[in-house]
């Protein structure tokens, strides 16, 4: 954050020749009005706020895991702890995660944080700065703050407070972050992420995407993020679902995840069936998952490549067969076997098809099912995971660390003959057997880590 002290005035001085303030302040103002009652509703409560008014801090024990401070940020901070995973371990595959130094783990938030912003296909980039007061009325840092700053005052002086800074090109960005870079590390600097994204994704944008909702991004009494802010933060775009695609339910078109993601999400909530989480969220680019739970996000990482190996022909065929079936039902009407087939890149011709179609409803019910379609085109498919592999798991509030500190926990995982769903009651366990149903897991400490 910009303050008035003397170490920051080269930084502050060089915001205006590189970052053009954005015009019309009037303009300006009904946006970030708007952003404003987009992510808090009509109303923000003070211990919401307050929650959320923390910077991107990292752990003394583990150098590049994120601080959560208390319940409620993490929408934001584990899908830049997930990207900032992601690089890591793409640049420096086999190293320690114990050698890195802080100037290291501050180049890798930027990149981070701009690599949520990439994938908002801005055509210019927006970046919030909270404007300090004069030097001696307010704090410059989240351990010397003002009463004022301690009150319900605070809500309205953050966004009185807030300027907007334009840049064209996300090298642009990432220079400024670097040389400002207790924007994101002081009080703010979470909630300075997300009106970044917001505003250089395009307030309109966002709200066509979250047309089918109208709660607020951040939960006006709990303070949780959404899944539109989840999946807004982890794919750029602000859907309300976990599926692939769009699918039909009730008659209304709802969105997906559209593409196969650069790092993943699970949740405990599929297991309950409240939701389904499609392949692109399952089988994501880098080895590297959001897990939720009912209330929490924490991130689960491998240095193990082939965990995220390019799909298998059944793999992708199975993907593309459910796209044809935006209900879920695991069954498609017969009359799209041709189509599925076309996109599958198999035999599509009109007599073989008809062959086929016979063969797959051979009782004339009008539907095929999954499993006959995978039995009869892939029988035996194999998913490219290995049998065992290592896993290491994130998560940033303290309470759930043993000793309260903050470190990556390390087990052994296996992945058995048969599934293991009926099996366990360890909530970790079961978010992870939505991914693989036979999957064990031996912690190096003996205890499985806590999700919430």
């Amino acid at each position: 954050m910009l303050d008035n002290s003397t170490e920051d005035q080269t930084s502050t001085s060089s915001i205006v020749q590189e970052g053009n303030m954005s015009a019309g302040t009037a303009s300006l103002e009904r946006e970030l009005t708007s952003t404003r009652r987009l992510l808090w509703g009509n109303n923000v409560k003070e211990d919401v706020f307050r929650r959320w008014a923390q910077g991107f801090q990292f752990s003394t024990d583990e150098p590049s895991a994120l601080i959560q401070q208390e319940g409620g940020p993490c929408a934001a901070i584990a899908p830049v702890q997930g990207f900032l995973l992601k690089i890591l371990l793409s640049e420096t595959p086999g190293h320690t995660l114990h050698d890195l130094t802080s100037e290291k783990c501050n180049s890798l938030l930027v990149r981070a944080v701009c690599m949520i912003l990439s994938q908002c296909l801005a055509a210019k980039y927006n970046v919030a700065v909270y404007r300090k007061g004069e030097a001696g009325t307010e704090g410059s840092s989240s351990v010397n703050v003002s009463v004022d700053e301690q009150s319900f005052d605070a809500i309205e002086n953050f966004h009185r407070r807030l300027e907007v800074h334009t840049f064209q090109t996300l090298s642009e960005v990432e220079s400024f972050y670097n040389r400002n870079i207790r924007i994101l590390k002081d009080k703010y600097g979470v909630l300075l992420l997300l009106y970044s994204v917001i505003l250089s994704k395009g307030l309109e944008t966002v709200e066509a995407e979250l047309s089918e909702l109208s709660d607020p991004l951040i939960h006006s009494t709990y303070g949780y993020g959404s899944q539109g802010l989840i999946n807004l933060m982890l794919t750029g775009r602000a859907v309300a679902h976990v599926w692939d695609h769009d699918q039909v339910v009730g008659g209304l078109r709802l969105r997906g995840i559209e593409r196969q993601n650069d790092i993943g999400f699970l949740t405990i909530m599929e297991h309950m069936q409240y939701c389904t989480v499609g392949s692109f969220y399952k089988n994501p680019k880098h080895p590297v998952w959001v897990l939720a739970s009912e209330t929490h996000l924490t991130v689960l990482f491998s240095m193990e490549r082939r965990l995220a190996a390019p799909e298998t022909a059944g793999e992708s065929a199975e993907r593309i067969f459910r796209s044809f079936d935006p209900e879920g039902n695991n069954f498609i009407p017969s009359a799209a076997l041709q189509d599925v087939l076309c996109a599958a890149d198999l035999v599509s011709e009109p007599e073989y098809v008809e062959l086929m179609r016979r063969k797959l409803d051979s009782e004339n019910l009008g539907i095929i099912l999954l499993s006959a379609f995978m039995d009869e085109f892939f029988p035996g498919c194999e998913h490219g995971a290995p049998d065992t592999f290592t896993l290491h798991h994130y998560n940033g509030l303290s309470r759930s660390n043993p000793g309260g500190r903050v470190v990556y926990r390390t087990g052994r995982a296996a992945l058995l003959e048969c599934p293991m769903r009926a099996a366990t009651t360890d909530p970790m366990l079961t978010c992870l057997q939505t991914k693989w149903p036979s999957i064990d897991i031996v912690w190096d400490d003996g205890h499985s880590p806590s999700l919430n």
